[in-house]
């Protein structure tokens, strides 16, 4: 075997999302996540472009976890000519077919509504990929379960280990020739209201970590209290609560806090509705995979029988039409597509409107606006004003803080080579570097998008 691997940076440097790393080396041509870049325009027209290598000459692709930046450009992959196998744990390609087809299908709508409203500049509009590609996609995912050694050629092999964020994301143990490589995928918060503390790596020789919140603690709020004056004061103003969720564990965690506080007689018995198709597909996956988190069957059963579940578009529309003070969960999280859209429509210029934002909103994205305080909102090709109330939680993320990726470290027993910084906004990944410089004094490297290293093995 050559003594270098070569790491291509596709995605994830200087930036959040669209999440690739690929390593050849004269075994195997590994590619770590496909995910799809999101929120800024000049980030998301990256996403059709072809990969600047042939795709056939991948052998396979390991996922960290299903989140659309790191599993969205699967489809494309394959259309490229991939026809290699997709490995990630049984709850990781659950949750990647899931959000493949609902991204599809959003993408197929949204392209046929932008055709037939003329509002593109594109003739015409189409989808990213369709659902029979995401469907061809599915049938390459393979299942591995987690800590055990998966070997893909005589010197190399893999591991996925428990890595919290959302329900089977992991991060990735790469040996090759020896030498590992660490692949941090998004790290989970060490006391999550559903999932268990992520595990620690112990040895690496090449770590590359995430730093998503590398420049942020997120605060000590006191969530059922914010929620529950929150709640409080909707009923006053015979008003609705919207809250965008992404559709995968920060909907299950907010169904479970809201029910909670409910047995808890923190809040009266307000009509609480779930809008998310896929949301309601991922709750059939904490169903599925009950050791992967921690909540009990009874908690579970309890939990969705106190909550509304719109199970169509009919429903939608009548949960619009209640005039009861109402909470409504829909997705998406940062207010990219959606269901959410269409209440948006109908209730942000009234100012008896509340818009709770909890979770991480990136740039360029319309929740990003709202949180920095904009007066007006456009989507469907047109502009909304922004009457409702705005107000967010930022204590729900699923990610890591900056203390909780020092301590995801701590256990490295060796110096690494060489530590690379991905996933995250260039003021993020600079204050990271100089904390774990501070901390560890590490060698710290940010890559930048299509940046090429060479490594010894």
């Amino acid at each position: 075997m050559e003594n270098f691997a070569k790491i291509n940076f596709l995605g994830a440097a200087g930036t959040v999302t669209g999440s690739k790393f690929l390593i050849e080396t004269s075994e195997k041509n590994i590619l770590i996540d496909c995910g799809m870049f999101q929120g800024l325009k000049e980030l998301r027209e990256l996403n059709w472009n072809n990969l600047p290598m042939n795709a056939k000459n991948i052998d396979v692709v390991l996922l960290t976890h299903g989140h659309l930046d790191h599993v969205g450009y699967l489809p494309r992959l394959v259309k490229q000519g991939f026809t290699g196998k997709i490995m990630g744990t049984a709850p990781t390609l659950a949750i990647a077919e899931i959000i493949l087809k609902d991204s599809a299908k959003i993408q197929e709508e949204e392209a046929e509504k932008a055709n037939k409203e003329a509002y593109t500049k594109h003739h015409p509009a189409l989808p990213f990929y369709t659902i029979f590609e995401a469907e061809k996609t599915i049938k390459q995912f393979q299942v591995e379960v987690p800590d055990k050694w998966i070997v893909l050629s005589e010197n190399i092999s893999f591991r996925f280990q428990y890595n919290g964020h959302i329900i089977g994301a992991t991060f990735i143990e790469l040996d090759i020739n020896g030498k590992r490589f660490v692949f941090s995928g998004d790290i989970g918060r060490e006391n999550d209201y559903l999932l268990n503390s992520p595990k620690k790596p112990e040895w690496a020789d090449y770590l590359f970590i995430e730093s998503t919140y590398g420049d942020k603690l997120h605060p000590q709020e006191d969530v059922d209290t914010i929620l529950s004056d929150i709640i409080k004061e909707t009923i006053h103003n015979k008003g609705n609560l919207i809250i965008p969720s992404f559709a995968v564990e920060r909907l299950q965690t907010l169904m479970y806090l809201l029910y909670q506080l409910y047995i808890k007689n923190k809040i009266p018995n307000i009509p609480i509705f779930i809008d998310s198709p896929m949301g309601n597909n991922v709750l059939e996956v904490f169903k599925r995979y009950p050791k992967w988190h921690k909540l009990s069957d009874s908690e579970y059963n309890a939990m969705c029988k106190h909550i509304n579940i719109v199970q169509s578009y009919k429903e939608t529309w009548e949960t619009i039409d209640d005039k009861r003070p109402k909470i409504i969960i829909a997705g998406s999280g940062m207010v990219t597509g959606g269901r959410v859209l269409t209440y948006l429509q109908q209730f942000i210029d009234e100012p008896s409107t509340t818009v709770l934002l909890v979770g991480y909103q990136a740039e360029g994205t319309r929740g990003r606006l709202l949180k920095e305080g904009t007066h007006e909102l456009r989507f469907f090709g047109k502009y909304y004003p922004v009457k409702a109330k705005i107000k967010a939680i930022e204590s729900l993320s699923a990610h890591a803080d900056q203390n909780d990726l020092i301590n995801w470290m701590s256990h490295i027993k060796n110096i690494p080579e060489k530590v690379f910084l991905i996933h995250g906004e260039p003021t993020s990944l600079d204050a990271f570097r100089l904390k774990i410089k501070e901390t560890y004094h590490w060698n710290v490297t940010i890559p930048k998008l299509t940046d090429m290293e060479k490594l010894q093995v």
